[in-house]
């Protein structure tokens, strides 16, 4: 968000809004009660950001904390492979998908420098800055 705020200075408020925390279809039960139910949970139903561009492009950022891919430090190939299923999905609906590994963060300057590059190069190719 801060690499972003950085960009609205930048270029101003003409900027396409970078949406967080985005819910992709809403389900009004809780986890334990869809497992109670049919024994699976809805996947994906939440997204970190969601830019929505020029010419209806909607393009997903996430950023991945060791969660997306281990429970507890071991390795979960499952969990990775449900969560690039996924992926494939959403874009076969139209969107772009984008990630950011959490460990690009532990040097938070240069993290945020990568985000900022990101979306520029991001917003040149949508054609939203020049």
């Amino acid at each position: 968000m801060d690499a972003y705020r950085d960009l609205l200075r930048e270029h101003g408020f003409g900027l396409p809004a970078i949406v967080p925390q985005v819910y992709l279809h809403y389900d009004p039960k809780t986890i334990r009660e869809r497992l109670a139910a049919d024994g699976k949970k809805l996947e994906r139903q939440r997204m970190d950001f969601l830019l929505l561009l020029p010419r209806r492009q909607r393009v997903v950022v996430e950023l991945d904390g060791k969660e997306h891919y281990s429970d507890r430090g071991d390795a979960k190939p499952a969990r990775y492979a449900a969560m690039v299923r996924e992926d494939r999905r959403l874009r076969l609906q139209g969107y772009e998908v984008y990630r950011f590994g959490g460990f690009e963060f532990v040097d938070l300057p240069a993290g945020e420098a990568s985000a900022r590059q990101f979306f520029n190069e991001l917003l040149r190719k949508h054609g939203a800055i020049e």
